[in-house]
């Protein structure tokens, strides 16, 4: 009994569903029906969910593609926070490239004003040539003609020894310093090398080869003392300061010390009041220059850098 209820309930509440009521419009004057329409529940119930539907999605498309999303708390979030970040990023990056302008333009100013003064110790005027550069070494030919000439004087008694000869076939030297020779080569006075004045400059090594010596000493003040691989050991006393160590490597044409205008002198030549006025004067201008003391041994013996280097 209950299930036949059910179903007939079921059936029922189907019907009115689909039960057509029918709306129509009169003339008040003459009673005429002017427009009608026969609808159901369902059709009316299908008809609103529809034009909901429709209703949604225009709103939606003109929520997305105008700017009335901006108005949408939460919406923009994302877009805003990435937005902040890249304009960060722009203002930094334009706030460094006006700290570097401003540095930029400091400068020029400083340096019309004369506020700046060129400093020659930054500059090294040599290239570092090494002594196995391609440029120097020697070709094929010149290898082959070596070995054939060789063979051919091997028991020759008459050729002239060349044992004792200077090996300075193809090394290049470099002067070790830019300046004005003030004392030349002289073994007879104990002058082992030559004395270069110099007001501010890097000293470079005059060839390749390794650092045994680098320290201070009471009479020449820093100096450094570096061995080559063809029998020649390059003296340099009276630097400023030092850019090597012992056991370092130089390089043709590397810097290896500075040396700088000092007042040192000058201030010790003060202290005697006694001088005369064309001496202090001489030793005033003699002042702002240093003297680098360079000395070539060959062997364990002094050789004139003169002949060697081109100052």
């Amino acid at each position: 009994m209950t299930k036949k209820r059910k179903d007939k309930n079921r059936h029922s509440i189907w019907k009115r569903m689909h039960f057509k009521y029918r709306l129509s419009i009169l003339n008040e004057n003459t009673l005429e029906e002017v427009w009608k329409l026969r609808v159901s529940m369902f059709n009316g119930i299908m008809l609103y969910a529809t034009s909901l539907f429709l209703l949604m999605v225009v709103s939606s498309v003109i929520i997305i593609s105008t700017p009335l999303r901006n108005y949408l708390p939460g919406y923009l979030d994302s877009e805003i926070r990435e937005q902040a970040i890249k304009t960060a990023m722009r203002a930094d990056s334009l706030e460094q490239q006006q700290l570097y302008q401003n540095a930029y333009l400091q400068n020029i100013k400083d340096i019309f004003e004369g506020k700046v003064q060129p400093e020659s110790q930054s500059k090294v005027d040599t290239v570092m040539i090494a002594e196995d550069d391609k440029s120097l070494q020697s070709t094929s030919r010149e290898r082959k003609y070596r070995q054939e000439y060789e063979e051919a004087e091997k028991y020759n008694l008459s050729s002239i020894s060349t044992n004792d000869m200077t090996p300075t076939e193809g090394v290049t030297f470099f002067r070790p310093i830019r300046g004005v020779i003030t004392s030349r080569f002289n073994p007879s006075l104990r002058q082992y090398g030559l004395q270069i004045a110099a007001a501010g400059e890097n000293i470079v090594a005059t060839l390749e080869g390794s650092v045994v010596f680098a320290g201070y000493d009471p009479d020449a003040g820093y100096m450094l003392q570096i061995q080559h691989k063809n029998g020649f050991v390059s003296v340099y006393k009276g630097a400023s300061m030092l850019l090597k160590k012992t056991g370092d490597k130089a390089r043709t044409g590397e810097a290896i010390a500075i040396i700088s205008s000092s007042d040192k002198e000058k201030a010790d030549d003060k202290t005697d009041k006694n001088k005369e006025k064309d001496k202090n004067k001489k030793e005033k201008e003699s002042a702002t220059k240093r003297i680098l003391q360079f000395e070539l041994w060959y062997k364990g013996s002094p050789v004139n850098p003169e002949l060697y280097i081109s100052f």
